[in-house]
């Protein structure tokens, strides 16, 4: 039992991955309306960076030398500085929840193009069937819904978040591989929060509601996405290869919609379930492939 609890663990690792990563865009629709979108993301940052130096503090973890600082800090500007910041600028730019939920569904293709091209990963005919059959079926989750904003800046801030987890994911991969999870986390996160807070003092108003809902919600996506759930990102991509991984966001927008379903009443018919069946047939074609 004791030696197949790892295999176990490393099974379980992407249904958990994609179940908390899909929370994101959840918790996204209340705490927005507690702060303007830098300042809640500096607010959530700040937390994360505070959990993170205690945790290093206690462990004490080895720290990377100069070069992997640096790298460190690119990875966190572009998985927890860009993406965070465009994924909930588009949100609160009146982009709906069902396009953030499409920009998880783009990467995998982007992801899988670019590892093949650059990290000399080999993307096999199968897995790329795989791959367009995963975009169709988002396409299908999202059918009938409105991916329509109200201004300019929201379509370009998702253009830029799917852009930045991409290339993030890459790049944390090609470059991170062998820093410490919890030093790497701590740098990127005060790399990204320097960004953030930056961001928030230039251009909004820096209000807080404090509430019992923003607080909560800030918690959960300082702890559970930050933390958790980056780190789990970061596990997984050391361990599989990077249009494996990238898969697996193919099942974030099924998740949303069915999360979006039991807590809002939003609508889920015939055609999104479709795309949900499809969905889950993609990672599966994709990692089979690649076993």
């Amino acid at each position: 039992m004791k030696h197949a609890l790892p295999t176990i663990a490393a099974r379980a690792t992407p249904v958990v991955f994609v179940l908390l990563w899909s929370t994101g865009f959840i918790a996204t629709k209340y705490v927005l309306t507690g702060a303007e979108p830098l300042t809640y993301l500096t607010v959530r940052m700040a937390l994360a960076v505070a959990i993170m130096a205690m945790v290093v503090a206690i462990v004490r973890p080895r720290w990377p030398d100069r070069a992997g600082v640096g790298h460190s800090i690119v990875a966190g500007i572009l998985v927890q500085g860009f993406y965070l910041a465009g994924t909930v600028l588009a949100v609160a730019h009146s982009v709906p929840v069902g396009l953030s939920a499409l920009i998880p569904g783009l990467q995998p293709v982007l992801t899988s193009t670019l590892a093949s091209r650059f990290l000399g990963e080999r993307v096999t005919p199968l897995q790329w069937g795989g791959l367009m059959l995963g975009l169709v079926g988002v396409g299908l989750i999202l059918h009938g819904r409105p991916i329509s904003g109200d201004a300019g800046w929201g379509w370009f801030a998702s253009a830029a978040s799917l852009v930045s987890i991409t290339l993030g994911t890459l790049y944390q991969k090609r470059f991170c591989g062998g820093i410490d999870w919890r030093t790497g986390s701590l740098i990127q996160q005060i790399a990204a929060l320097l960004l953030l807070g930056l961001g928030a003092f230039a251009l909004e108003t820096n209000t807080i509601h404090w509430t019992t809902g923003f607080v909560l919600s800030v918690t959960w996506l300082a702890v559970v996405l930050s933390i958790g759930t980056v780190g789990l990102l970061y596990w997984l991509l050391r361990r599989q290869a990077s249009s494996q991984v990238a898969s697996l966001f193919y099942l974030v927008p099924a998740v949303t919609a069915l999360m979006a379903y039991i807590l809002f009443g939003e609508t889920l018919d015939a055609v999104a379930i479709v795309g949900m069946v499809a969905c889950g047939a993609a990672v599966l074609l994709v990692n089979r492939a690649r076993a």
